[in-house]
């Protein structure tokens, strides 16, 4: 197995007395005692979940941490302005001293476009277009932009991101359209949490064919995974409880089978597989108890995938 990387996922997740901001803090900066190279929130506006925005997480993370890299898998950018999103990321990433990453995905066809104010018809378009827009307010002086959806004549946005040109985006999506458009714009592809490791190993081989026909270097286009993972003494106990926090999460049951659970041993050889299947990076994603589980992964489970 090759060398691979670990991130962590940020708790979003607000229980009946809210949120508890020292204890946020404190997980944030025992991850980055821990080594974990990046941490990541997710994007869920509309949902019966109670969970934090991924900005506002985001920033209180960068005050928390130094050296920690910070990002969102993934915008789901058709339902945003691209002005204001290349604002806030550009803000984030001044915050941060350049420690931001930027997830991006369409999201697909089955969201509630209406809320938003926009036409769901074209959201492939409005993500290309709106992507090139984002990259557009972070790189020119004066920004010239006459696309279907927006127009930008003379407009200008400062600052710019601290990192140059801008942060490192990530694609998500499981299309193989979607991976080839990773391929072209981006510099990774970001792998589902609701996907099984099947599924990811067919996507990552997708993405690989594609570097190829493109003539890419490989070496510059990373591909990770995200994992839910539980790590419990008591297998049953441990698949029990995550598809709890599953379905509470995607609102559906039945999705025990894309996550990583069970004893040290268990993990190992989940991730192991995860990690034969393509992934470069794994972001270990908990569901509960996240202080606990993020200890005893980076102490029982991390160390035998080095």
């Amino acid at each position: 197995m090759a060398r691979v990387r670990f991130a962590i996922s940020i708790p979003q997740g607000v229980g009946v007395d809210g949120i508890d901001p020292p204890a946020f803090a404190e997980h944030l900066r025992r991850a980055e005692v821990l080594g974990f190279e990046s941490a990541w929130t997710q994007e869920s506006t509309l949902s019966r979940s109670p969970t934090l925005a991924p900005n506002e997480a985001l920033a209180y993370a960068a005050a928390c941490t130094e050296r920690l890299r910070l990002g969102c898998a993934v915008y789901v950018t058709p339902l945003h302005s691209p002005v204001h999103l290349a604002k806030a990321i550009a803000t984030l990433d001044q915050l941060s001293r350049g420690r931001i990453e930027v997830g991006i995905g369409t999201g697909g066809g089955g969201r509630m476009f209406s809320a938003f104010g926009i036409d769901g018809d074209r959201f492939v378009g409005r993500f290309t277009e709106g992507l090139a827009l984002m990259k557009a307010c972070w790189t020119e002086s004066k920004i010239e932009f006459d696309g279907d959806f927006w127009q930008v004549h003379g407009g200008a946005m400062e600052p710019k991101p601290f990192q140059k040109p801008y942060p490192p985006i990530w694609f998500g999506g499981s299309h193989p359209a979607a991976l080839r458009r990773a391929v072209r714009h981006g510099k990774g592809f970001f792998g589902a949490g609701s996907s099984t490791t099947a599924q990811f190993a067919d996507q990552a081989r997708t993405v690989r064919a594609a570097l190829v026909e493109t003539g890419r270097d490989l070496a510059s286009f990373q591909i990770a995974k995200r994992v839910y993972v539980t790590i419990d003494d008591d297998p049953e106990r441990g698949r029990r409880r995550t598809d709890e926090a599953l379905e509470h999460h995607y609102g559906r049951s039945g999705l025990v089978a894309v996550a990583v659970t069970g004893r040290p041993d268990d993990c190992v050889s989940g991730l192991r597989e995860v990690a034969d299947a393509g992934a470069e990076l794994i972001q270990l994603n908990t569901l509960f108890d996240d202080s606990v589980q993020m200890e005893r992964l980076a102490a029982e489970v991390i160390p035998r995938l080095g």
